[in-house]
């Protein structure tokens, strides 16, 4: 969770006055970070038994991830 108190500025620079492609490249960055993801969860309450299942289920498929790009090489 400290990702969402941190204060990490990102740059974005703008080329050929193209704001689109910067909106795009600003968006791509923060969905990287897991912003989106962390601001989803902080919009309402959630019970710690909830909190709980959620983080042993992130947990779970991050395994399984691992395992399968493992596997790969």
């Amino acid at each position: 969770m400290s990702l969402f108190w941190r204060k990490a500025y990102i740059k974005i620079e703008v080329k050929n006055d193209n704001l689109e492609q910067a909106l795009r490249a600003l968006k791509k960055k923060l969905q990287r970070e897991g912003v989106f993801r962390l601001l989803k969860i902080k919009s309402h309450f959630e019970k710690p038994s909830e909190r709980k299942k959620r983080e042993k289920d992130e947990n779970t498929r991050r395994v399984k991830k691992f395992k399968k790009l493992k596997a790969r090489f």
